[in-house]
């Protein structure tokens, strides 16, 4: 399964953003493979529709699941219409690497 957590940077030790539409970095996380890589958030910077559009985007990448600090009432339809699970960490203070670490264990 395909995890994003939205990332202020782009490698693992980066620092978990609050932000989902206006996060500067998406970690896609694949549990299967193990596979992690950074992605930039092409729309962080919108005008306007940067939650709708990077949902959108979750859907063309193919995941499962968003973790991020919180979700736009546009960008939640969009994400429950795909059957795209959101969760809501309100803790900054863990890097990318961290939650993926809590994700492996199960937690």
């Amino acid at each position: 399964m395909k995890i994003v957590i939205s990332s202020e940077g782009q490698d693992i030790n980066s620092v978990f953003d609050l932000r989902f539409g206006r996060a500067a970095f998406f970690c896609v996380y694949d549990e299967e493979s193990g596979n992690v890589e950074f992605i930039k958030n092409e729309y962080a910077d919108a005008q306007g529709g940067a939650g709708t559009k990077t949902s959108e985007k979750m859907v063309e990448l193919g995941v499962k699941k968003v973790i991020s600090g919180d979700f736009g009432p546009k960008a939640k339809d969009i994400l429950e219409r795909f059957n795209i699970q959101m969760v809501i960490l309100p803790d900054n203070n863990r890097s990318v690497g961290e939650i993926i670490e809590t994700l492996k264990g199960g937690e």
